[in-house]
């Protein structure tokens, strides 16, 4: 069976178009081992491990976990980008930061208007690599020293690539035990952050792109949080302190796993973290359902046990950031967007959910959309007809039974959030804290759909929900309880 490996962790970086936040943040730990002294400071670290890698070759193990690691990109001498003006000219050429809004189109073309999905066609490419060489220079100009200085093994082909940067494989030695350790290395484009940064000064497409699929909806707010969501994703540091979070909280988690960070070995534009290898996407549906049902209900488990346990929401919900495993474990990649929810906004959802799915309390569910910002407050609008329409994301969790996710479900969510022409729409709007929360049902429900995931989602949800305590009422969740019981 061929393996897919955390390559994948930048594999299709942050849409758009409307919901993609992340606050800033982040674990104390991670920052200070970043941040701790200078890059001189670090440097001497990496020199000092360097000095050992001459005289060191990979163990057993980590070579194992290296050569296993599948090279996932055919490389064409003639196309690969050698110099940093290449890289600049070419990303600048192919509009960098609308790239990333493409990337989305692939799991919900269905779903989407067509003037938003003829447009989004165009916006799919991806760069082509950088050549061996200048990766070289990314790498000794960030850590300090070559890659074949730094690493007892380096893959100078990159064994994954997206808008921004590329993954190789290499095998370190731990600054903290002192053993060969398997890990992936991403490498950031020199001058992306530039061509980025001039796309954005004119993202007036955002705005037209938008204004096609929300007629009379102002999109000015939802603009000016995919240019600072996506500015904060160049940022390598950033993405390492919400990842080690994640692997903090989840460690020792009987299904879901996050790689860990190598801060020694990481910046603003470097991000090393431990080489995960297992299935792509596409051979997990080659599995059988019951493999598949398991593999959904862990990521329903991680999305919400991350957003009511966390307050936190990894939010590129997409197939290429995930491995799977044989018995329905996944590991998780790709940090760079991570949305903090504050305790207010937190306050909201979970009323929001009580009062629709978990008590059906209609009247309470509009007082709260009207409180939250979504809803204009005393809109001529009958009530019922606005918990048809703000509730239908809750339909999976609604009633005590069995269901069973289809694709037709996860692009009606589409097509339905894009939809203006109900007469609520008029009166309803995006407030900030709710255009990232919208990729939990764009996202995770288009990947469950796929899945054709089976299973009694209440009781799943009631295990996790802050007010209703539910009994496990599955294998995952027995297994879960006993980790919360643990390490809560």
């Amino acid at each position: 069976m061929k393996k897919r490996t955390s390559a994948g962790i930048i594999a299709l970086s942050a849409p758009a178009i409307y919901y993609l936040i992340k606050k800033r943040g982040g674990s104390a730990k991670i920052t200070s081992a970043i941040r701790r002294g200078n890059l001189v400071a670090r440097n001497a670290e990496v020199v000092r491990l360097g000095a050992r890698v001459g005289a060191t070759y990979a163990s057993a193990s980590a070579r194992k976990v290296f050569s296993s690691a599948e090279r996932r990109i055919e490389i064409n001498h003639e196309t690969e980008l050698k110099t940093a003006a290449q890289v600049s000219e070419r990303l600048g050429n192919m509009k960098g930061a609308l790239m990333k809004l493409g990337q989305m189109a692939s799991y919900l073309d269905d779903g989407l208007p067509a003037p938003m999905r003829a447009a989004l066609s165009q916006l799919q490419a991806s760069a082509p690599p950088m050549s061996s060489d200048l990766a070289a220079e990314v790498i000794e100009r960030e850590l300090g020293a070559a890659p074949d200085k730094i690493f007892v093994e380096w893959d100078p082909v990159p064994i994954a690539s997206a808008s921004i940067g590329q993954v190789h494989r290499a095998v370190i030695i731990d600054p903290i035990t002192g053993k060969e350790r398997a890990v992936a290395v991403k490498v950031q484009y020199p001058g992306v952050d530039k061509a980025i940064d001039a796309d954005l000064r004119n993202a007036d497409f955002l705005g037209a792109l938008l204004q096609q699929s929300f007629s009379g909806l102002d999109p000015s707010d939802m603009v000016q949080e995919v240019k600072e969501r996506i500015r904060e994703e160049l940022d390598y540091s950033r993405e390492a302190q919400n990842q080690q979070l994640f692997v903090d909280y989840y460690r020792g988690h009987p299904y879901i796993s996050v790689p860990e960070v190598l801060p020694t070995f990481s910046t603003s534009r470097v991000l090393t973290t431990e080489l995960v290898n297992g299935m792509s996407f596409a051979e997990l549906m080659q599995q059988d359902q019951e493999q598949k049902n398991l593999t959904g209900e862990c990521l329903f488990r991680f999305v919400f046990r991350s957003l009511y346990g966390m307050h936190k929401f990894n939010g590129d919900p997409h197939p290429g950031n995930y491995i799977f495993h044989e018995d329905g474990r996944v590991t998780f990649l790709d940090f760079g967007l991570v949305k903090h929810f504050s305790d207010s906004e937190m306050n909201t959802f979970i009323s929001m959910v009580k009062s629709a799915a978990y008590e059906s309390d209609i009247p309470a569910f509009r007082s709260v959309l009207e409180n939250a910002g979504m809803l204009q407050r005393d809109a001529p609008v009958e009530t019922a007809d606005v918990g048809t329409y703000f509730g239908r994301f809750y339909e999976p969790v609604r009633k005590d039974q069995d269901i069973t996710w289809t694709p037709e479900y996860s692009s009606g969510i589409v097509r339905h959030t894009f939809d203006r022409s109900s007469p609520i729409a008029q009166y309803a709007t995006v407030p900030k804290p709710f255009v990232f929360i919208q990729r939990i049902n764009l996202g995770l429900y288009a990947i469950l759909g796929e899945l054709g995931a089976s299973g009694n989602y209440r009781r799943i949800s009631e295990e996790i929900w802050p007010f209703a305590e539910g009994a496990p009422s599955t294998e995952m969740g027995r297994r879960e309880a006993e980790w919360l019981a643990q390490h809560g």
